[in-house]
């Protein structure tokens, strides 16, 4: 649940944003045109995305380049989450610089974009972070310039941080089309808690778009084939592993002990618990 949600516009754009909530909550991130720095303040949060899933705790950063990306706050002692994002956009960042763009903004035509950068905050970041929480509880002080330079000063700190070349590609990428290998997208979000409207979003698909497709990649259902996948994965932990049997249900993309094991037993014949034993 979002308790408190504020945010700061430049050009009819959305730039600054900080949501406060209590956790358990995902929401879909749809980033058509844009990319992001995305900063948790509290909380323990997941990100799945069309390259797998990124885990991001209190006082990491994660840069996103433009697509579409599902964002889940997790439950903790606080039952607290604040995240704070600053939205980039080319036509934003093309306005704020005018013709004196800064070098890796010039490089747009030779960089292999990247889709995103997570890491632990710099003290720099943090105090860029503290700053701008100043400005959230004051927002009568924000104005266009002022937004500006925030953008700018974050740019100048993520291009030279100990990933700058990173960064600076995908800053830079910002501004160069990517397209995503269908096959690719799934098989890395395969063993997460997402369901088919929710892979379709990541593909930018409709569903109905997404199963058709699905169907002529992997000549199956996306239902059954991912629940096939899924039950082949936990069948070769049980074996290999000596976890609960909750943790390899977990671990293989299933919410629910109960479901796992009669889907478990359907399938094999026996429980998890004896296909175990008999590995």
């Amino acid at each position: 649940m979002i308790t408190d949600h504020l945010s700061f516009e430049l050009a009819g754009r959305k730039t600054f944003e900080r949501v406060v909530g209590c956790p358990p909550l995902r929401v879909p991130v749809v980033m058509p045109d844009e990319a992001c720095f995305y900063y948790i303040v509290e909380g323990d949060s997941r990100t799945y995305t069309p390259r797998g899933t990124i885990r991001q705790q209190t006082s990491e950063g994660l840069v996103l380049r433009c697509g579409n990306y599902f964002t889940e706050f997790l439950s903790t002692s606080s039952n607290r989450f604040e995240a704070i994002a600053i939205h980039l956009y080319g036509d934003t960042l093309r306005l704020i610089y005018d013709r004196d763009f800064p070098d890796f903004l010039e490089e747009v035509d030779r960089v292999q974009p990247i889709y995103f950068e997570h890491r632990a905050a710099s003290e720099l970041i943090t105090a860029y972070i503290k700053g701008l929480e100043f400005y959230f509880e004051n927002p009568s002080l924000v104005s266009d310039e002022l937004q500006k330079l925030k953008i700018k000063e974050l740019l100048l700190l993520l291009a030279r941080t100990d990933k700058a070349s990173d960064v600076r590609r995908l800053i830079a990428g910002l501004f160069t089309a990517t397209t995503n290998d269908f096959a690719a997208i799934i098989e890395a979000n395969l063993f997460e808690r997402l369901d088919s409207k929710e892979l379709a979003t990541l593909c930018k698909m409709s569903l109905s778009g997404f199963k058709r497709t699905f169907r002529k990649t992997f000549g199956d259902a996306p239902a059954s084939y991912i629940r096939q996948r899924r039950l082949e994965r936990a069948a070769k932990l049980l074996c290999r592993t000596q976890g609960r049997i909750s943790e390899v249900a977990y671990d293989c993309g299933f919410n629910d002990l109960a479901h796992f094991s009669r889907t478990f037993q359907k399938v094999y014949g026996t429980s998890p618990t004896e296909w175990r034993k008999r590995g």
